[in-house]
């Protein structure tokens, strides 16, 4: 085990993927996180030592420039969806990015990957695909060989897109939708860290690779087949947009006049500014075909997580089996 990976944000949804690869090809991995003790469950991704979570704030020079002390390679999976506290799109996603790039050529670190967006765009209405943007370019500016992925929505066990629709579908019979023309091309998790290992290990060339998966949807088709997934039956309501801001606004409203202890998880104004355009793959784009990975298509995974919203449960295949019994 003598090579070692930083992995920032690595306890993180895609982060601990990109673990548990590294650490099966043999890699030392040291798991940067705000809070490590609450990534204490990476470390059976190895043996004894083999995956360690350290302490590291990526708004503080000393302590990014400690985390990625010895390392070979380095991996950035840090991101935001919503400001809060001094956690600001800019701090997190722009400077923060540049930072881990700039003291990573400095300590001569061989290999960078960083973790953006598809919707990534300095001209966006939205903020957090401006910080985005300007991450991208405070790392190529420090670090001009980083490969740069740009994923498209991201699913998976702990996701928080299909989770949270299933879960609503469970609670209530109508299913809000902001943008339900806007187009997505949802991408496996282990897919997107199986790019960055390709990174990490310099058999990704240099630059930018935008991540979809073979399904591209729209936000009520997805809807449509989370629902069908886990067999129940839900109105889905497009929400128009000038609805959805004013929506927004007053759930910002509560998370800013609480002072952030009441934070805003359902929907916010950024937010409702990126569900206005779409969310998939460029045609010129590189992209897993020029990585020689084939994407995993939804219908293989959805089922193996989203069974538990199921009316039945992980017993629903069983009582389907019952009806087709001779009553005798």
């Amino acid at each position: 085990m003598g090579r070692l990976v930083t992995i920032y944000g690595g306890s993180g949804f895609v982060g601990r993927y990109v673990a548990r690869r590294l650490a099966q090809q043999g890699w030392r991995v040291r798991v940067a996180v705000r809070r490590p003790n609450e990534a204490l469950f990476v470390r059976p991704y190895g043996v004894p030592g083999q995956v360690e979570p350290v302490q590291c704030n990526i708004r503080d020079e000393a302590s990014v420039a400690a985390a990625l002390a010895g390392a070979d390679a380095v991996v950035n999976c840090v991101g935001i969806l919503n400001e809060l506290g001094r956690n600001r799109f800019d701090a997190v996603q722009a400077e923060g990015a540049g930072r881990i790039a700039r003291l990573a050529a400095a300590a001569g670190v061989a290999h960078l990957v960083h973790v953006s967006a598809i919707g990534a765009d300095a001209g966006s209405p939205s903020a957090y695909a401006r910080s985005k943007a300007a991450g991208e370019a405070a790392v190529l500016a420090a670090f001009p060989t980083a490969v740069i992925l740009r994923p498209s929505i991201i699913f998976g066990t702990e996701d928080q897109f299909f989770n949270r629709f299933a879960g609503m579908a469970r609670m209530a019979p109508v299913l809000p939708v902001v943008g339900p023309d806007t187009r997505f091309q949802p991408v496996h998790v282990d897919d997107v860290a199986q790019a960055a290992v390709l990174g990490v290990t310099g058999a990704a060339a240099p630059g930018f690779y935008e991540l979809g998966g073979p399904d591209v949807a729209t936000f009520r088709g997805l809807m449509q087949r989370m629902l069908a997934v886990i067999e129940r039956r839900a109105l889905i309501v497009g929400i128009p947009f000038f609805a959805a801001r004013a929506m927004a606004l007053g759930f910002d409203l509560i998370q800013i006049l609480t002072g952030g202890l009441i934070e805003n998880r359902m929907l916010t104004r950024d937010q409702v500014r990126n569900l206005a355009r779409d969310n998939v793959v460029a045609p010129d784009a590189r992209g897993f075909a020029d990585l020689g990975i084939t994407p995993t298509p939804m219908d293989a995974v959805l089922p193996d997580y989203l069974w538990r919203f199921r009316p039945a449960g992980q017993y629903a295949a069983i009582k389907k089996s019952a009806k087709n019994l001779r009553k005798v």
